[in-house]
């Protein structure tokens, strides 16, 4: 059984909320997606915007996916790259920049193992932990040492093996064991290194370990390896470095979590951030002014605020301005902004707590 009903009941397992958009992944492997569509990053073929899932054009099976600004790529299990959508910059990476609304493969013939869409870029890596990136550089997001875009996977520059990727609006993270590395725009301290200026390769200047690491549009986010303590650098204008302030920071600081509550999942959004926590529960915090953390209001939070409804998130993802996760079950639950029906309920009413995403 499943909480619901679509096209002989779908259970999703993954789920990707972009600027205005969201996809999500099947366990069979098909991809539907719901929201904006100007430039087809819904990959139905269409540049129609949709309140309800569609399914996603081409009969691929995909084993992840990934959602920037405007577009949307995947890989399959064999680790072959599609994308989708907005291709102003490159982000695609079919050696054009020609927008496509339904999957392209990504050049190169690169088998992918991570994948991470920024605004307007893509990052991704390939078996041994070689990182690419390509679309949009012009704060060097890409990480080649340039600030070229480039409409085709380019490698990261130096000798490189990473073990997680996270792309954000103008930059990019990665882990190295449990070492943490970025490059691109450090205007607000997201790369955690000393000087304000763009970063056209990898620094690391934090002395701490981590096991999971997530870029916003210009704050980043990661999970202490020692304790569970989400610590958080960066722009911190709404409150989305969750340390009970508004005062950005170019070091990590500690998101204030609840009484004895560790957390083990994390995502950023625009200028949010949300967690789930070891008791169950999951926690947003940050900017709010449509409903995308999920309590119930439209007030900031500066600190790790329970997300209502009581449901258990076994993955969760933040877009421009709404939330989205998925239960053990298999459904999907969206809130925040739904302008362009971004949160799947076959609606445009933003909302401010965690509403399901239904069938037609």
């Amino acid at each position: 059984d499943c909480d619901w009903d679509y096209s002989g009941c779908l259970h999703f397992t993954a789920i990707a909320a972009g600027g205005a958009h969201t996809c999500a992944l099947t366990n069979a492997g098909s991809v539907w997606c719901w929201g904006d569509n100007s430039y087809g990053q819904l990959g139905n073929g269409s540049t129609t915007a949709s309140s309800v899932p569609v399914e996603v054009m081409g009969g691929t099976l995909f084993a992840a996916i990934t959602a920037g600004m405007n577009h949307t790529c995947g890989f399959t299990s064999g680790g072959a790259a599609y994308c989708w959508g907005d291709n102003t910059h490159g982000q695609l990476g079919d050696g054009t920049t020609t927008e496509s609304h339904a999957p392209l493969a990504v050049a190169g013939g690169l088998n992918f193992v991570a994948l991470s869409a920024g605004s307007e870029f893509t990052c991704g890596l390939i078996a041994g932990g070689a990182a690419y990136c390509w679309g949009s550089n012009g704060s060097g997001q890409l990480g080649d040492n340039t600030t070229e875009d480039h409409h085709s996977p380019g490698p990261v520059f130096g000798t490189n093996s990473f073990d997680a990727i996270t792309a954000g609006g103008l930059h990019t993270c990665v882990l190295a064991g449990y070492n943490l590395l970025c490059w691109g725009s450090n205007q607000h301290g997201q790369l955690g290194a000393d000087l304000n200026m763009d970063y056209l390769t990898p620094v690391n200047n934090i002395a701490m370990s981590f096991t999971q690491v997530s870029a916003g549009w210009s704050h980043t986010c990661a999970i202490r390896l020692s304790n569970g303590d989400v610590v958080c650098m960066g722009n911190n204008s709404g409150g989305q470095l969750g340390n009970d302030s508004t005062t950005d920071s170019n070091s990590p600081v500690v998101a204030t979590a609840p009484f004895g509550v560790t957390f083990v999942d994390l995502t950023t959004g625009f200028s949010h951030t949300g967690a789930v926590g070891d008791d169950d529960a999951t926690y947003y915090w940050g900017a709010n002014g449509s409903g995308q953390l999920g309590d119930g209001t439209t007030t900031d939070q500066h600190s790790p605020t329970k997300t209502l409804g009581g449901l258990t998130f076994t993955a969760i993802t933040g877009g421009q301005s709404h939330s989205c996760g998925i239960t053990g079950s298999g459904a999907a639950y969206c809130w925040g902004l739904n302008s362009s029906g971004q949160l799947g309920d076959g609606t445009t009413t933003d909302r401010l707590e965690p509403a399901p995403v239904t069938p037609l």
